[in-house]
């Protein structure tokens, strides 16, 4: 694939609030060119909700989703919220986690990931993707910084395999999980089925040294946000000073050239990552297999069956 140069626009972020946030969105449409007529136009805001267990400290902080919204909102265009949680419901995760609360007053839509389209991958491997996910005309992906104990890191492009329906991703778990490389392959693959999409990464309070439900916050101070999400990890990589090559991701996009996993053909209109230097982001020890134990796996269907039956 041809690596042509990528804009990644990093910015600080000291506190959570709706007013700053949705000023460096602003700040980033200018910077990569995304301003498009929003007017009319279906935005779907794809936070990471993994989950309403745990702490709210795994998911997108509720304040970054209601500036990124309030944004969109005064553009002119519908907004919707939606994602496909580990456990529970899009609705029942966003209530859990004071979301719904912070975007009190605004016309926005939740939706939960439940119709299905089928996808084709280059690989050959055939998924079941949320029919919410593409029917958009803009994807607006809102990322966690965190930690990953199975793929390192959870950034941009990681956030993306939410877009697998419910189920399904627990299914691709078990049959494409025989290697981190090969699970990681198969989420790039998914860049490629979304809509025209802006990438923005919540780095304000960071998750590190465990995740991507349980982990220690961090005060990382940073926003960023690209058209590329590869680029974008690739940039949050070096911010958060760590070994770029221990991530599957990062390692899968460097096999294929994938544009944006050159730190050196990415250009960086505000801050780059040296004006984040010694964050002390602290990744797993050591990688734990993708592919879950059947008994794990079996139990996760239970507590998943169980969660949503109380949603």
């Amino acid at each position: 694939m041809s690596n042509p140069v990528q804009k990644v626009v990093l910015q600080r972020g000291m506190h959570y609030q709706m007013t700053s946030i949705c000023r460096v969105v602003d700040e980033v449409v200018r910077c990569l060119d995304f301003s498009h007529n929003f007017h009319g136009s279906v935005v779907l805001l794809k936070p990471n909700l993994i989950s309403s267990r745990g702490s709210a400290l795994a998911c997108t902080h509720k304040k970054f989703i209601a500036g990124a919204a309030a944004w969109f909102l005064d553009q002119g265009a519908t907004v919707r919220i939606g994602d496909s949680p580990a456990f529970g419901t899009t609705l029942s995760v966003c209530r859990r986690w004071g979301i719904i609360e912070a975007t009190a007053g605004m016309d926005i839509e939740y939706v939960n990931f439940s119709s299905t389209v089928k996808k084709k991958l280059p690989a050959g491997v055939t998924v079941d993707i949320a029919g919410e996910a593409l029917e958009c005309d803009f994807f607006i992906n809102l990322s966690k910084v965190k930690a990953h104990n199975q793929m390192f890191v959870t950034l941009a492009t990681k956030n993306i395999f939410g877009i697998v329906k419910g189920i399904n991703k627990a299914l691709l778990h078990m049959s494409y999980g025989t290697s981190h490389d090969r699970f990681a392959g198969l989420i790039l693959d998914l860049v490629k089925l979304l809509p025209p999409a802006l990438h923005l990464a919540d780095g304000i309070t960071a998750m590190h040294i465990s995740g991507p439900l349980s982990g220690v916050p961090l005060q990382l101070n940073c926003i960023g946000g690209s058209l590329c999400p590869v680029a974008l990890d690739t940039a949050l990589l070096d911010v958060l000073g760590l070994e770029k090559s221990d991530s599957p991701l990062w390692r899968a996009a460097s096999n294929r050239k994938y544009g944006g996993y050159d730190i050196d053909a990415i250009q960086f209109p505000l801050l780059s990552p040296l004006d984040f230097m010694n964050t002390g982001f602290i990744g797993p020890g050591f990688l734990q297999p993708v592919r879950f134990n059947p008994v794990r796996f079996l139990g996760s269907l239970l507590k998943r069956y169980l969660v949503s039956s109380r949603s």
